[in-house]
């Protein structure tokens, strides 16, 4: 016989099993020798039977129970605002009733879009820019072209990979009526963004990603804007550079001088220099400007259904996974919006650009850190034309310079250093009527 502190632990062991009458105080062991396996056979003692049962059926009502289901709501809600992506989340709403419940209620949103369908040819390039003068008569022309382009990209291109979410996401009842009204209604009626997103009732932050930038631009060249807006433009950064090289090919090139790039014949004394006027470089510059604020005026024309629908949203992001482009509206400049409708500029689906006021900041070369030199690097800050001189007198107050920190903040590094670099070179300013 063991003692009763030994039977305890065998009694314990996953490696024995114990056997023991009603008249026996203490149990025999009896051996065996299967470790692999963890189970555990109730001893014949009063009212061990009844415990283990409870075990047993404990153990087999945990297997069928997915514990997911024991997070409370607002834990669920946490995870699902982590994942944000709008696809996802509409196939959430399909796995349980609760999830259905919940989905709506997320409050951050990512909406990314697959493809973009165009029939035409990308419209801008800057070489087409550095050819004849006959250029500058044709940059209408261009602009139109351009702004065709954008409302197929934002308004068709869109629309489609999210034709089945705009499926999953409607309540059975608005699902039977779309499918029974989509054979006499365009696609975009019923699957644009504002209807895939109508069911999210309590969207503070959104984001919404092309698959690229709508400008084309040549190989090499950089190309990026950030513009912020209320119910018109309120601001607009640009940030270009012919070329982009590697500091190695710098060096390559000014140890060669007969390099068609050859950094080191460039005039730099802090002043644009003459060749940016006889080039064409000033018309390239303009060019950009141009595209890109027809590019942003397009973007947030096409944001105005999804900015009514819905009134708590606070934070609104339209880029592209290019980073070419950002469009940004915080809460007061969306409830400007919501306040002041949007003027549309002529006929056209965009919205009308103001009377601007614009600075421009040039470099023939700049090294940045990464280990990039920007070749014929340029900076346009622009500003509504009444806002700019608010600014002035601002600064004619303080005493000094007016704050350019929404300048050198537009961009994320290394383009940051970028910006802050160029505006410590001088300033040239431009004038640009309202189109």
């Amino acid at each position: 016989m063991l003692s009763s502190e030994a039977a305890d632990l065998l009694r314990s062991s996953r490696c024995c099993r114990v056997l023991l009458s009603p008249s026996e105080e203490e149990p025999d062991i009896d051996y065996f020798d299967r470790p692999s396996e963890s189970f555990v056979l109730a001893a014949n003692l009063p009212g061990s039977s009844r415990c283990c049962g409870d075990l047993l059926a404990s153990s087999k009502e945990e297997e069928g129970i997915d514990h997911f289901d024991r997070l409370p709501d607002s834990i669920v809600l946490v995870i699902f605002n982590r994942i944000g992506d709008v696809k996802a989340l509409g196939r959430f709403c399909v796995i349980s009733r609760r999830f259905h419940y919940l989905v709506p209620l997320v409050d951050n949103v990512v909406v990314r879009v697959d493809c973009v369908i165009s029939d035409d040819p990308l419209p801008f390039s800057s070489s087409s820019a550095s050819g004849s003068s006959d250029e500058a008569h044709g940059t209408a022309d261009r602009s139109r072209s351009v702004l065709s382009l954008l409302t197929r990209l934002v308004l068709g291109g869109l629309v489609r990979p999210l034709h089945a979410l705009g499926q999953i996401l409607s309540p059975p009842s608005e699902r039977s009526s779309v499918d029974s009204s989509s054979s006499s209604s365009s696609e975009a009626s019923h699957h644009s963004p504002a209807e895939v997103l109508k069911n999210f009732k309590e969207i503070r932050r959104l984001r919404i990603e092309l698959p690229a930038g709508e400008l084309g631009v040549d190989k090499g060249a950089l190309l990026k804007w950030k513009a912020d807006f209320g119910s018109s433009l309120d601001s607009c950064v640009i940030l270009g550079a012919a070329s982009v090289l590697s500091s190695i090919s710098q060096s390559f090139m000014t140890a060669n001088p007969g390099s068609s790039y050859d950094l080191s014949s460039l005039e730099d004394n802090n002043s644009i220099p003459e060749s940016f006027y006889a080039n064409g470089g000033l018309k390239l510059r303009v060019l950009w400007t141009i595209s890109s604020l027809i590019a942003a005026s397009a973007r947030h024309y096409v944001l105005q259904p999804i900015i009514s629908d819905h009134e708590m949203l606070e934070c609104l992001e339209l880029t592209d996974a290019d980073g070419q482009g950002v469009l940004n509206m915080d809460r007061l400049q969306l409830q400007d919006l919501r306040v002041r409708p949007v003027s549309a500029s002529g006929s056209s689906k965009r919205t009308l650009v103001p009377a601007l006021s614009m600075r421009l900041w040039y470099a023939p070369h700049l090294e940045i850190p990464g280990g990039l030199v920007l070749k014929g690097a340029t900076l346009v800050a622009i500003q509504p034309s009444e806002e700019w001189q608010k600014e002035m007198l601002r600064g004619c107050d303080n005493g000094g310079p007016s704050d350019l920190s929404w300048v050198s903040n537009a961009f994320e590094e290394p383009y940051r250093t970028a910006a802050v670099m160029l505006l410590k070179r001088r300033p040239y300013c431009l004038e640009m009527n309202s189109f």
